[in-house]
């Protein structure tokens, strides 16, 4: 079966979160990407922002994400759900995973607003999986300080906080 290695470093880090998407994605393991940082800013169709990676100049900024293993005869849905194209555009990374360096498939945002903020159910989604994947506390309580607003549909906000396992 033909795969494909994905690093996801938002939403997508949950393994809920992901099968929703992709059924047979498989986590392989923290990945670091190095002299990259972590912004908010992606602008998504639901008017709230999501996450992006962007080249840092300081060399020593990282983002950690989760490598999955995706068949690519399913990398398809993953694209779609991600809006491929027309919100993020797919390029490759290279990250460290258990003390391997290896190239990815990565999401990176194709439309930013410097001033959007993500729903509060988004940064809970993104710090599940943190926490699910063991991420360093420093790294998770960053994400924790990560200005939100409320999104003003709740039976989305229900939705998606059940995901992150939070009433």
């Amino acid at each position: 079966m033909a795969l494909c290695l994905n690093f996801a470093y938002g939403s997508n880090m949950l393994t809920a979160r992901l099968r929703q998407r992709v059924p047979s994605a498989r986590p392989l393991g923290v990945g670091v990407l190095r002299a990259h940082e972590l912004n908010w800013h992606k602008v998504a169709n639901d008017g709230s922002g999501k996450c992006d990676i962007v080249t840092a100049a300081d060399s020593s900024r990282l983002v950690y994400g989760v490598v999955y293993e995706i068949p690519l005869a399913e990398k398809h849905r993953l694209d779609r759900a991600e809006g491929l194209g027309f919100g993020y555009e797919e390029q490759t990374k290279t990250v460290d995973l258990a003390g391997q360096r290896i190239d990815v498939q990565a999401y990176v945002a194709a439309r930013i607003d410097p001033d959007i903020l993500p729903y509060s159910w988004y940064r809970a989604l993104v710090v599940a999986g943190a926490m699910e994947h063991n991420l360093p506390s420093a790294y998770i309580d960053g994400l924790r300080r990560v200005p939100v607003i409320q999104d003003p549909d709740q039976k989305r906000h229900a939705e998606h906080m059940s995901i992150a396992g939070e009433a």
